[in-house]
């Protein structure tokens, strides 16, 4: 059985702090087993304003944040999942949130724009946040043959949207990756079940890797990274804090529980007449 990690950070403005913040966990992690880690979304920049992202942003395949990430990803022989990295676009005003996956020779093997953009408002709150003000929406799914299986890409707020998930497994996806930056607020009630029932519905593994804490913006996040296998169980769990978290990837399992309850077989949709 592969094994895979997931990090959890309470990053913030300056990046080549939380960069080394990130190289402690993989060197940690490159002693283990895990054959894959994922990072945080905004895993290496959390600014006061998102307008930040804009001016920081990056090239598909340079900048400082890509540079070490494949410096890393060489140096301890792992696949590493970037989390999210703000990267340009045709408009100098707006960016992607991009997850990019780097194999253990540093390459670039896949990409995923976050596909939604969190415009809301909270309830009962003075706290809004609106991204596609500086945020350019995703418009393709991206699903990857790894080490540890076949994985499926998504970013925190696509977590709210079953309909994603759903054809990310038309694509007979085993491991669902989610780098998140969930609120406090909303986290509290809402992540773990939503988590979980990504899983179960899919009969997959769910991934998650989460900022923790209190940000200069302001906001705070929930943190609770965790990884929850096909059956809704939570395998590996950080709740509060920085750190990382591991668990074995059950192919086995994985294959006994779809061909042993077969729900994905017995989808039905019944349209109007």
């Amino acid at each position: 059985m592969a094994s895979i990690a997931s990090i959890q950070l309470t990053s913030g403005p300056n990046i080549q702090a939380n960069l080394l913040e990130v190289s402690k966990y993989l060197e940690e992690i490159s002693k283990g087993k895990s054959k894959l880690v994922v990072l945080p979304e905004n895993f290496a920049f959390m600014p006061e304003n998102d307008v930040s992202f804009v001016t920081n942003a990056e090239v598909e395949g340079s900048g400082p944040i890509q540079e070490f990430i494949v410096e890393s990803a060489v140096k301890y022989k792992i696949w590493i999942i970037a989390g999210t990295i703000p990267l340009k676009t045709k408009n100098p005003n707006k960016v992607t949130s991009s997850t990019l996956v780097f194999d253990d020779k540093g390459q670039i093997v896949a990409r995923y724009d976050k596909i939604h953009l969190f415009d809301v408002q909270l309830p009962n709150s003075d706290e809004s946040y609106n991204e596609s003000e500086v945020f350019e929406h995703g418009k393709n799914l991206k699903i990857i043959e790894t080490p540890v299986g076949i994985i499926g890409l998504a970013i925190c707020y696509d977590l709210r949207f079953p309909e994603l998930f759903r054809l990310l497994h038309s694509s007979d996806v085993e491991i669902i990756v989610l780098p998140s930056a969930f609120t406090e607020q909303t986290g509290k009630v809402h992540w773990e079940p939503l988590v979980k029932s990504r899983a179960i519905e899919n009969l997959c593994y769910m991934v998650t890797s989460c900022q923790d804490g209190y940000h200069i913006s302001g906001r705070q996040t929930h943190g609770n990274s965790m990884i929850v296998n096909p059956w809704g169980q939570i395998m590996s769990k950080i709740e509060s804090g920085s750190g990382f978290i591991e668990s074995e990837i059950n192919h086995k399992q994985l294959t006994s529980i779809r061909e042993k309850f077969p729900v994905l077989k017995h989808i039905t949709l019944v349209g109007n007449k």
